[in-house]
């Protein structure tokens, strides 16, 4: 059975669960699942998790993501972005210092509230749907950090290009929203790509073209997603006995800090963490 990641470069006006069911019908595996959602409109990278994999899809979804971004000043729309109703039109008055300026005050910690159009939950319904129906509801501000925002070149006196590297849960649709309200033109995304998630990169990327001719032989081993920790192997067979059964093992001298953890002929068993000479498991890979 195919297990391992498919580091896929989405198609613009796919659904990130478009993809997997797709994937799912390729590779004749059931078991797929995604690490970050991507808007219909978006493209680039989308980690997909093959068969065994999925246990890993919580470690893709918590990482850093970097986006290039076209900002629209001068519109406002109900989804934050050109594929929704416009709901108003203002002047661009704004240059480009002015943007550099607004850009400054959403760097590091900020609050963005989550936008109607979002798979977000309250009271047990997402919030897209309630929007279909013309609702809205109050939602509170969800704190999210922004590491780097960088302006980039303007293509026109109201769209500019922004490159953007977030934690999770940033919408980057609210952000050019938000960057419009603070010059007071409004401000929409007009365009998305995502350049690198959970470690990968466009680099790394492929297209389902290539996993429709190549199939399994696209997937990455699944430690590749841990590939920034290092690596230790177990001793004996006691301890690979001990970790396989989930109970921590002796390692005096370890450094503390997290690990890949290998048995002793070069499986994947587990990430775990160690303290004080103790190798805790944080979660276990290896097959049955």
């Amino acid at each position: 059975m195919p297990n391992g990641i498919l580091i896929i470069d989405k198609p613009a006006g796919w659904t990130s669960m478009d993809v997997c069911a797709k994937i799912r019908g390729l590779l004749h595996e059931k078991r797929v699942g995604h690490g970050g959602t991507l808007d219909p409109m978006a493209t680039g990278v989308l980690p997909v998790f093959v068969g065994r994999a999925t246990r890993a899809v919580e470690f893709a979804e918590n990482g850093r993501k970097e986006y290039l971004a076209g900002l629209r000043l001068g519109v406002t729309t109900d989804t934050q972005d050109v594929t929704g109703s416009v709901l108003e039109t203002r002047p661009v008055t704004a240059g480009r210092e002015d943007l550099e300026a607004a850009l400054g005050k959403f760097r590091g910690d900020i609050e963005q509230i989550p936008p109607m159009y979002s798979a977000v939950k309250i009271q047990g319904k997402k919030l897209y749907e309630l929007a279909r129906r013309g609702k809205e509801v109050e939602r509170k501000p969800r704190p999210v950090t922004i590491y780097e925002l960088e302006l980039l070149e303007a293509e026109s006196g109201t769209d500019y290009r922004v490159r953007c590297r977030c934690s999770k849960g940033t919408y980057i649709r609210t952000l050019c929203h938000d960057v419009g309200q603070a010059l007071g033109c409004g401000g929409a995304l007009y365009e998305l790509r995502r350049t690198m998630a959970a470690g990968f990169t466009l680099a790394d990327a492929v297209t389902l073209e290539e996993v429709q001719e190549q199939g399994e032989a696209l997937l990455r081993p699944l430690d590749s997603l841990f590939a920034g920790y290092p690596a230790l192997t177990v001793r004996s067979p006691g301890q690979e006995k001990r970790v396989r059964c989930g109970s921590p093992i002796t390692l005096p001298g370890t450094a503390e800090g997290t690990y890949r953890v290998y048995g002793r002929e070069g499986e994947f068993l587990c990430l775990s963490r160690a303290r004080d000479g103790e190798l805790t498991s944080i979660k276990n890979f290896f097959g049955a």
